[in-house]
């Protein structure tokens, strides 16, 4: 039981972390490819250095035989980190990670898709109420600019629900390599679009305070989480980042949540928390 709750702790923290990418972005006033290029180049030696150091998984034979694997969860984190991050730019904070907490469910269409990973009708309802939910908050931004934004945030969530399908397919694979591999990817597409002439003295703080303390501190803990408690119960703790994102926005900017984002939040997280905790999703 303790390794158990050392599990949410790690879960919990890591989400609380992680949502203050959002305040962050928002901080800096900096443009998307930006923030994009500095966070991944940031990150890339943390968890390069901890993939080498840390994990036992990351020895050569280990990385030669995930290669695919590895290269594919590469490329999604290089999706979904520049989609996520030019949709905080877009449209409101809440909209994004409401759509965000979706992810254990997108993960289990991906799993069977993909796997033909079983899935019961506990989640089939939960996708079902999922998807509602998102078209209520999508729905909010029809005919406005906010809705690229809000599409944006849909394409994150694809990449990191297949994302996290490949990791429960592969679970000896390196986490700290493929965190590492997906900076990398992500600094080397960046790096095209990026004009670091433009930042001034609040960007900077702003952008390698996320990049290299909050962002990475967030993602470790919450790669580490599964070691101490299953996957489905660490998933529970998605929505940390549904309900902390949109209070940082309000207290920073005044930023309140339509009343559909709240509407629509609260059918996903009650779909995601009902679905998973039920064992539909491992």
């Amino acid at each position: 039981m303790t390794n158990r709750r050392r599990g949410w702790g790690l879960a919990s923290l890591g989400m609380l972390l992680v949502s203050t990418d959002t305040l962050f972005i928002r901080l800096s006033r900096a443009g998307a490819w930006e923030i994009v290029f500095i966070v991944a180049l940031a990150g890339l030696p943390i968890f390069g250095a901890l993939a080498v150091t840390q994990d036992a998984r990351a020895t050569p034979e280990q990385l030669r035989r995930h290669a695919a694997p590895l290269m594919a969860v590469a490329c999604l984190g290089t999706v979904t980190q520049i989609a996520f991050i030019t949709a905080v730019t877009r449209t409101a904070v809440a909209n994004v990670v409401t759509i965000v907490a979706s992810a254990p469910i997108m993960a289990a269409v991906v799993g069977l898709l993909l796997f033909g990973q079983k899935t019961s009708r506990r989640i089939w309802i939960a996708i079902a109420f999922t998807i509602i939910g998102i078209g209520i908050v999508v729905a909010g931004s029809l005919g406005a600019p906010t809705l690229d934004g809000d599409l944006l945030a849909l394409l994150a969530i694809a990449g990191f629900g297949t994302s996290i399908t490949i990791w429960r397919q592969w679970p000896d694979m390196s986490v700290y390599a493929g965190l590492a591999l997906g900076s990398l990817g992500t600094a080397i597409v960046a790096a095209w679009f990026v004009d670091l002439g433009q930042l001034d003295a609040r960007a900077w703080l702003s952008i390698l305070g996320m990049g290299l303390v909050f962002n990475p501190a967030g993602r470790i803990a919450h790669a580490t989480a599964p070691r101490f408690a299953p996957a489905s119960e660490v998933a529970l703790f998605t929505p940390v980042e549904t309900i902390a994102a949109p209070i940082w926005a309000w207290l920073a900017f005044s930023e309140r949540p339509p009343g559909q984002t709240i509407v629509g939040a609260l059918i996903i997280v009650t779909a995601v928390i009902w679905g998973t905790f039920g064992g539909g999703a491992t």
